[in-house]
């Protein structure tokens, strides 16, 4: 009986530096992966030559090439929208509103949502864009 105990105990030897290297792998992996915030569907909004930068305690709302919307990662309609909007604006009055809108997306629709954010209540709605190539 004494055998198979040591042979149980140099198997579990014999994985323990595989082990290791699975977790070495693993802390490199995490710390290399660059971490982002992932939109609802893509946008690629125009460029500008602005250089003002957005922060994280504001609302962005997506609006995608086909006209759809979402904020906070969450498809919603104009109702839903301006529920949302009122919410942010009861929680802080002096809240800044990013539209970050796809390239292709007709100008009306922006101006229709800005308007829409308007009629709410927002005081102060930014357009977000991308730097120019050059």
């Amino acid at each position: 009986m004494k055998l198979k105990v040591r042979q149980q105990e140099e198997e579990a030897d014999t994985v323990l530096p595989l082990i290791n290297i699975v977790f070495l792998l693993l802390i490199f992996f995490i710390m290399t992966g660059a971490l982002h915030a992932v939109d609802y569907f893509n946008v690629d909004p125009p460029s500008s030559s602005s250089e003002i930068q957005a922060s994280l305690d504001e609302m962005v709302i997506l609006v995608g090439g086909d006209g759809r919307v979402a904020v906070e990662n969450k498809e919603m309609d104009e109702v839903d929208l301006q529920l949302s909007v009122s919410d942010k604006l009861a929680a802080n009055a002096d809240a800044v509103f990013r539209l970050k809108a796809d390239g292709r997306v007709d100008a009306a629709r922006v101006v229709e949502l800005m308007e829409l954010l308007e009629a709410v209540g927002v005081r102060r709605v930014m357009l977000l864009t991308l730097e120019p190539d050059g």
